[in-house]
């Protein structure tokens, strides 16, 4: 559970395991094993891992993604003086996280989408 929380945050930071490990000094290969549980987690690897990820050990340990997912049109107002309704302030930075994944995979896919252009207006349909 712990190791998925991780890989979870990690992506969504647009992070690579290589990278990770890199900061945590251990093999790609370690820290693949770590993320899918078969490496026992200590609370002092836990607290690296949430420094390189930028976030708490308490926000590793309890992350939800479907919590993150579900509350997606939790917002009222604006965010100037807005009222979060059922999130908090480190929840509301995990959604943000999440908005600026899928606003980075839009993105990607409009940059695909200009290149098949290119490839069919040169080539033709197949």
């Amino acid at each position: 559970m712990i190791g998925n929380n991780i890989k979870n945050i990690r992506e969504l930071k647009n992070l690579t395991q290589e990278f990770v490990a890199e900061k945590l000094d251990i093999s790609q290969s370690a820290y693949s094993r770590l993320e899918k549980g078969e490496i026992k987690i200590s609370k002092e690897k836990l607290v690296q891992i949430a420094e390189v990820l930028e976030v708490k050990p308490e926000d590793i340990k309890e992350f939800d993604s479907q919590k993150y997912f579900n509350s997606v049109g939790n917002v009222e107002g604006d965010f100037s003086g807005s009222i979060i309704v059922g999130i908090g302030i480190e929840e509301l930075g995990m959604k943000k996280l999440y908005e600026d994944k899928i606003a980075l995979m839009e993105e990607l896919m409009q940059q695909q989408r200009k290149e098949l252009e290119k490839y069919r207006s040169k080539y033709g349909e197949l």
